[in-house]
């Protein structure tokens, strides 16, 4: 538990220094990446929640810089996913931290991963276990990522290029299991491989609609805990070979852009993920239904969004069409000049490279219901895309209704 007299930046500056006595990184480790690094965990890490001293030092510990490709550096200590090549990412800061303050690590603990994707999120694991085995299938991936763990001394750290879906055999029983890929359901050789009373914290569901869930096994059987929405790459190879629900990319679609269905047992609005003081409000004077999503604010540079993942393939579809209703109250923009209330939508690669931003808004001040629009070419090499929503570091209060996409079709469509 958190002393309650820390404050945040308090217990920040308080952890702050036992981390960097025991980082294991080689002078690269600057002063200015110390110092994003702690801007980082104060905001992303200590200011959305997460609470374990023990996960807080390893955060401020682990040079995320480290991680990423040398052209991505500059955004390292950004909170939010970034790629790594052949199609991956490395998770944002906030998810690590999360996902490893779920699994709850304790010294004695053997930990399996499965995609190791960059190594992040093993070197967060390294000091808070006994070992940690870690599974990647792309075999460029796995033997970068393991020469940057060998690199930086985390010697705890052991990575094989295979199958997670078949796990680690030899090396289980397993305390715990976390799984940084998305499949359909839980791998059953995983299930096995966890220790009686162990847990497994893993991201389940369809390609862009998933939970992230807390698995405990208690007698044998697996006891479920819904945690929050989410958007991991999926889990390739058996898993997805297994995969019953396959997404459209010729038929973008927003999830929950009316946001009628109540919030499910984690408590999160349904169809959306990465939520910060986001909420859904039940109204019978919303402009459509009975309910309509909120997203608040009072702390400048704070954020308060939610996300949704999206399939669209630019060989079928030439222009999308963002519409909305938005209301306002209050709102004031942040300091930063991109801290701004918006709708967004960013369209990546089959590489998962970012092709562009769109938007509509931003908005100011107070208003009623209003009707947005805006329609956006889209790039014939668009495989996916991020919806976004919200103040994005602005203060006051902004709500949202009746969110949906109309997609043209491409002439001769399939056809680039």
């Amino acid at each position: 538990m958190v002393n309650p007299v820390f404050t945040r930046t308090g217990l920040m500056m308080a952890l702050l220094g036992a981390a960097l006595l025991a980082t294991p990184v080689d002078a690269r480790d600057t002063e200015a990446d110390r110092r994003a690094r702690r801007k980082m965990v104060e905001e992303a890490v200590i200011g959305s929640g997460v609470k374990d001293p023990r996960v807080i030092k390893a955060m401020l510990a682990t040079p995320r810089h480290e991680f990423v490709p040398v052209k991505e550096r500059p955004r390292a200590y950004y909170d939010m996913a970034l790629p790594i090549g052949q199609k991956q990412t490395i998770s944002s800061p906030f998810i690590v931290a999360y996902m490893t303050e779920a699994l709850d690590p304790r010294p004695t603990d053997n930990v399996l991963e499965i995609g190791t994707g960059s190594g992040y999120q093993a070197a967060v694991l390294s000091p808070l276990v006994k070992e940690v085995y870690s599974i990647e299938i792309v075999k460029e991936l796995g033997e970068t990522a393991a020469r940057t763990l060998r690199r930086l001394n985390y010697e705890n750290v052991h990575v094989r290029v295979g199958d997670g879906y078949k796990g680690w055999p030899e090396a289980a029983p397993f305390d715990k299991i976390i799984v940084t890929c998305s499949p359909e359901k839980p791998p059953q050789p995983l299930i096995e491989q966890l220790a009686e009373g162990g847990r497994m914290v893993i991201p389940v569901g369809e390609r862009y609609q998933q939970t992230l869930y807390l698995f405990t096994k208690k007698n044998g059987e697996l006891h479920l805990e819904p945690l929050r929405p989410t958007l991991f790459v999926p889990m390739t190879g058996a898993a997805e070979a297994r995969r019953r629900v396959q997404p459209d990319p010729a038929s973008p679609q927003v999830v929950g852009g009316g946001f009628e269905e109540a919030p499910g047992e984690d408590g999160h609005v349904v169809g959306w993920y990465y939520q910060r003081s986001f909420s859904r409000v039940e109204d019978p004077t919303a402009p459509q239904g009975d309910a309509f999503g909120r997203a608040t604010n009072d702390i400048r540079g704070r954020s308060a969004h939610a996300l949704q993942g999206f399939p669209i393939d630019g060989r079928h579809i030439s222009e999308l069409t963002i519409k909305a209703r938005v209301r306002t109250q209050d709102v004031v923009y942040g300091v930063e000049t991109h801290e701004k209330p918006l709708i967004a939508v960013t369209l990546y690669d089959e590489a998962r490279k970012e092709l562009g931003v769109w938007w509509v808004g931003p908005w100011h001040g107070t208003s009623s219901w209003q009707n947005v629009e805006k329609t956006f070419r889209v790039p014939l090499s668009a495989r996916e895309g991020i919806l976004r929503i919200g103040l994005f570091g602005a203060i006051g209060t902004i709500e949202f209704d009746q969110i949906a996409f109309e997609a043209k079709k491409r002439g001769g469509a399939g056809r680039p």
